[in-house]
């Protein structure tokens, strides 16, 4: 049982198909299969079933939680031992919505970069329930995910709170309101009610943000009068800009859009139920994970771009 057999039993856990995993890891079928034999006679004992399909036995569970205890450790002495060589290099591993990854790294990898040249960056976009397993089981170093119950594995800490808005062209709100538009932008300053909007043709996002707002507006008694649904905030904003519908998105996903909304779109904070929309992006992390010169560079970076983003004033009424 060496580092290696522990290693690539591991991510076979993870697909539970040898060619697929033979392929990520750039072995053959036969050097993967060779590897789950020679371990399987050291625990002497079968690890896998393997029919119908590939699955683990109760050993195979066991020695599975063994290999990423020891995987984690190894990752931990490596950077332990750089860091006393002073070498300066190593892997960082980071997960983010695809949103917020798009958002964050191009304004803060040219100064790590800058420092640290020879780290490598391993990173993966994902949603947040697929993103917190992946740091719990060391895939990951850390993770911006939205705040859920942390695991007691875990150290979580706040990135910023992403309050979400009401954006509508002032096209579209005279079309359907006409006079009483002005009036409904006044009283939508300090917050948008969705039961005075409900004539207006909304286009939702088909994400856990989106189900939540239109699970409000029926409990509300808003049958709302769908235009589009689809995945892309992006695609929401542009039918927006087109005064087809109007749409939700957070803070973040405004920011980051800032130059192209134009000065015709009205943007107010949402409340549902007499409370502001918001939610709470967080970093998570192990606790058990040793912390490198250069991770903690990249997590100081990281909160300081969060900061400044919140700070960022996007209320207006046209």
């Amino acid at each position: 049982m060496n580092l290696d057999t522990l290693y690539y039993y591991s991510e076979l856990c993870k697909d539970m198909h040898i060619t697929k995993t033979a392929g990520r890891l750039f072995i053959s079928q036969q050097t993967l299969s060779n590897h789950l034999a020679r371990l399987e006679e050291a625990c002497g004992t079968p690890l896998l079933l393997r029919k119908p399909k590939l699955s683990l036995t109760d050993a195979g569970e066991e020695v599975l939680r063994f290999a990423r205890l020891v995987c984690h450790e190894q990752a931990n002495l490596t950077d332990i031992l750089a860091e006393i060589e002073k070498q300066e290099r190593g892997v960082l591993r980071f997960g983010a919505s695809p949103l917020r990854m798009n958002a964050c790294l191009p304004q803060i990898l040219p100064s790590f970069t800058a420092r640290y040249p020879r780290v490598e960056l391993r990173l993966t976009d994902d949603l947040s329930a697929s993103l917190e397993p992946m740091v719990l089981s060391g895939e990951l170093d850390f993770a911006a995910v939205l705040s859920s119950t942390p695991d007691p594995n875990l150290i979580s800490e706040k990135l910023m709170t992403d309050p979400v808005y009401f954006c509508v062209s002032d096209e579209l709100l005279k079309d359907y309101y006409g006079e009483e538009a002005e009036t409904l932008k006044e009283q939508a300053v300090a917050g948008a009610d969705m039961r005075h909007f409900s004539r207006l043709p909304f286009c939702f996002n088909d994400t856990r943000l989106g189900k939540q707002i239109r699970e409000s507006m029926t409990l509300a008694g808003i049958k709302p009068h769908i235009y589009a649904v689809n995945s892309d905030t992006l695609l929401s904003l542009t039918l927006c800009r087109q005064n087809l519908a109007a749409c939700f998105a957070t803070h973040m996903r405004l920011a980051s859009e800032l130059n192209n909304l134009t000065d015709q779109i009205n943007i107010f904070p949402l409340r549902i139920e007499g409370r502001s929309m918001t939610q709470t992006l967080s970093l998570i992390r192990r606790k058990d994970r040793f912390l490198t010169h250069f991770s903690k560079f990249f997590l100081d970076l990281l909160f300081r771009y969060f900061s400044e983003i919140q700070q960022i004033q996007l209320e207006r009424k046209v």
